[in-house]
């Protein structure tokens, strides 16, 4: 086996290995067995076509057509026998749609859906025939690597967690056996190696340059993947909090595509939100539920609070009972139940679910829970399209109770992590004013939750500016407007400030009741308050934003409506839990807002609307893209055919007179002129025409002898051949002789001639000569090849002129 074919093949096995990452992506391994039959057939094909030593063109075309087949057979419409029809092609378009609908409704990984494992083949078999040119045609294996790499970050952009190391090693296996298999075909072609003493060995056998360079390449990698880790990086902050942005309702932790949620809390920005969707709807057996909630906030810096990752173990495993946890031991708890049910809308890793569940049944997917955050999360399933079933306690307590708490002391970890805040001498003025002669935790932070009135200045508004020279939660206080997520981070922000645990709670409000006990949440019920740590009782929630722009707002005896302050309920009764609704008004944009990087998060533009419909238009028109770039020899061809054929009919040419010798003069007329022009474009013309028709063409030839040739080889006769004849003489009298010939139609013989050739040439022939002409192809080859002569030429007389300066020189000079 040559060595083209056989790097053919080891580039279709490199293919394969390099589409292991797509691994995880799918939940079987269906789509493997079928890339591996399309890449053995295009492989096949490759081998073939060399085998019977088409050119390159036919080779690429071979294996597109085994591409073809093979999808054709794999993913049929049911109306073909063995190959495509045009209904296979509409089935086709209709898989691609398909797959862009899957990708908005499935999470990592997906389920063996016709559509995705369709476009899955379809992109390996593109990748394993561009493999195949690079390696085996081009020689360019290196350049293999970057659409290898192009599989590679499929999983990379919409996998949810760390993408496993594993697939990505045998890939780039794969990437090194092609290299490797090039680099040992390169040397073979030299014959066998021979060591020092003459002894001869084979190519794979090790030689002390190959080693070292081999121990090199270790050390190298090495250094590269360990010297990241060994370099001290920021554990909070922006590298911590996530800001994607995209259509749907926002972006979260580790969250993939459409359908997520910011969970920054910015200090400011402005709200803009025209679209309301179904998201959420939920049936619980409890009276007044609390907020729906599945995310927390955790890390504050200068412009508001980020979340870190969360850690937890299998719900296989159990949830734990908040009264065994130790911190809310003094809580009195009701359980209730609560059927969920998610709509494709909301895409996320965190799990919307109602404050301390005890059982979660029904969903699907590995999902983990940190009790720390208290949330559902996981790493590969997502939101979308679950129905599930959720046991939750709801604690009861009153202000009196909670006035009971101890501060937790400075030791302790929640007290240090979630105590920490950057230092601003505006905000540490302000709470120490507030909290000034409060006693108690929670007579500090009611302190605070109550300066957020009307009365004090605060008030709901979509967006908000800076003073200048201030930082965002001075301008904040100072401002006093804004929206939910910059009143629970700037309460956060003073709560930590007074020395009390806090941090921002996400999730959404009850929405709207359908029935006493049913009730739908929108893209407009995603909300963010405060929770604030007290000893004894836990996490305690507190929502700074104005109830008046907060639809169906409850808010509880411990946390009343700062504008009309609730009467306490008595811990028998207890009173519900805050159940703050959208922080806007009705009818107004109420979510979360532009994250501090000025990029508006995706539940501020809603969800994109389907555009499957779109999906046949693009394939038509990329389609119709390859076509006309095929098209670009043939129209240019065409144009050079054209422009050659009018400069029979071009403008007159200046008259020249020269002297000959002193004895007369020689005048070249206008016609003369002319003359010769149509003779040299028509003769061009001729010389094109039988490159495209394969007639060769020496250059050593004179124009007479060339045309005799022509007409000879081609079997022209007739009107063809005289015509030959004439194109002949006009080219060999524009050359040689004193006057040219004038008065001959060059035009309707280079038509004639055409035509002849035509008639005599092959289908194959004659369809390269109209479609891919060689002459236009040879002419690019020159003209690259001379671009490239005159680089190299300017690249030896730089190196040249550099070889030739010499620092001793000056050196000598200056002395």
């Amino acid at each position: 086996m040559t060595g083209r074919r056989r790097l053919g093949l080891i580039a279709a096995c490199a293919t394969l290995l390099a589409a292991a990452p797509l691994s995880a992506i799918f939940e079987t391994w269906a789509w493997l067995f079928q890339s591996l039959l399309a890449v053995i057939l295009i492989a096949g094909a490759a081998v073939a076509a060399r085998t019977l030593r088409f050119p390159t063109w036919a080779q690429t075309v071979s294996m597109v057509v085994a591409l073809a087949l093979a999808l054709t057979w794999i993913f049929p419409s049911g109306k073909e026998i063995l190959i495509p029809q045009p209904a296979t092609f509409t089935h086709f378009a209709d898989l691609i749609r398909q797959a862009g609908e899957d990708t908005r409704s499935y999470g990592v990984p997906v389920p063996d859906r016709d559509g995705l494992q369709f476009v899955a083949v379809l992109g390996i078999g593109a990748v394993a025939i561009v493999v195949d040119l690079l390696t085996a045609v081009f020689r360019r294996p290196a350049l293999a690597g970057l659409p290898m790499l192009a599989i590679y970050s499929i999983p990379v952009a919409v996998y949810l967690d760390s993408v496993p190391v594993f697939p990505f090693i045998i890939g780039a296996i794969g990437y090194l056996w092609l290299l490797v298999a090039d680099n040992v075909d390169r040397v073979r072609r030299f014959g066998r190696r021979f060591t020092g003493d003459g002894r001869d060995v084979d190519v794979w056998e090790p030689s002390p340059l190959a080693s070292a360079g081999r121990r090199l390449g270790v050390v190298g990698v090495l250094v590269a993947v360990l010297l990241p880790l060994a370099v001290p990086t920021v554990s909070g902050g922006l590298l911590t909090r996530l800001t994607q942005t995209g259509s749907g309702i926002g972006s979260g932790p580790g969250g993939t595509g459409n359908g997520r949620i910011n969970l920054f809390a910015a200090l400011s920005g402005q709200l803009n939100q025209n679209t309301t969707v179904n998201i959420v709807k939920v049936r619980t057996n409890e009276k007044e539920p609390f907020y729906l909630r599945f995310a927390v906030a955790d890390v504050l810096n200068a412009d508001g609070v980020g979340n870190t990752a969360p850690r937890g173990d299998s719900l296989s495993e159990g949830l734990p009972n908040p009264a065994t946890l130790g911190s809310s031991e003094r809580a009195t708890y009701t359980e209730y139940q609560a059927q969920i049910e998610v709509s494709d809308a909301l895409r996320q890793s965190m799990l919307p679910v109602y404050t301390y569940p005890t059982g979660v049944d029904g969903i699907k997917g590995n999902w983990s829970y940190d009790d720390g955050q208290q949330v559902i999360y996981s790493g590969r399933s997502t939101t979308g399209n679950q129905k599930y079933t959720i046991n939750y306690l709801r604690p009861r307590y009153t202000a009196a109770q909670l006035r009971t708490a101890l501060p937790l002391p400075e030791n302790n970890p929640l007290y240090q992590q979630y105590t920490a805040a950057p230092e601003d001498p505006v905000v540490q003025k302000k709470v120490d004013d507030l909290i000034d002669g409060e006693d108690t935790d929670y007579d500090k932070v009611r302190a605070i939750y109550d300066s957020f009135s009307s009365e004090n200045g605060f008030r709901y508004q979509l967006s908000t500016q800076n003073p200048a020279n201030a930082s965002e939660i001075a301008a904040f206080l100072t401002n006093k407007v804004g929206y939910c997520q910059q009143y629970a981070a700037a309460m956060t922000w003073m709560v930590r400030a007074a020395g009390i645990p806090a941090r921002v709670a996400f999730g959404f409000t009850r929405g709207t009741a359908l029935d006493d006990n049913t009730y739908q949440i929108t893209n407009r019920n995603v909300h963010a308050w405060t929770e604030v740590y007290l000893d004894g009782f836990g996490w305690v929630p507190f929502d700074a934003t104005p109830a008046a722009n907060v639809q169906g707002s409850a808010r509880s005896s411990w946390a009343p409506d700062v504008e009309r302050p609730e009467p306490e309920v008595s811990a028998s009764t207890g009173a519900a839990a805050p159940g703050t609704e959208s922080s806007a008004a009705p009818g107004r944009a109420e979510r979360p807002e532009v994250a501090n990087d000025g990029a508006t998060s995706a539940i501020d533009e809603g969800v994109v609307p389907d555009d499957g419909s779109w999906t046949p238009l693009f394939v038509a028109a990329g389609i119709a893209l390859l076509f006309a770039l095929l098209l670009v020899p043939a129209f240019l061809r065409v144009l050079l055919r054209r422009r050659r054929h009018a400069a029979t009919a071009g403008g007159p040419a200046p008259v020249v007179t020269a002297a000959s010798g002193g004895i007369s003069d020689i005048t070249v007329t206008t016609e003369s002129t002319r003359a010769r022009q149509d003779a040299h474009a028509a003769w061009d013309e001729l010389l094109d025409t039988m490159i495209d028709f394969q007639v060769p063409v020496d250059p050593t030839e004179t124009p007479r002898v060339t045309t005799q040739r022509l007409v000879k080889d081609t079997l022209l006769s007739g009107d063809s051949a005289t015509a030959a004849g004439l194109l002949g003489r006009a080219e060999e009298r524009a050359r040689y002789a004193r006057q040219p010939l004038q008065g001959a139609e060059l035009s309707a013989a280079l038509r004639q001639v055409r035509a002849g050739l035509a008639s005599t040439a092959t289908f194959r022939t004659k369809a390269r000569a109209s479609l891919l002409p060689p002459s236009v192809l040879l002419s690019w080859r020159l003209g690259i090849t001379d671009k490239s002569a005159r680089a190299a030429e300017a690249m030896a007389r730089l190196r040249d002129s550099a070889s030739r300066f010499s620092p001793r020189r000056l050196l000598s000079r200056a002395r």
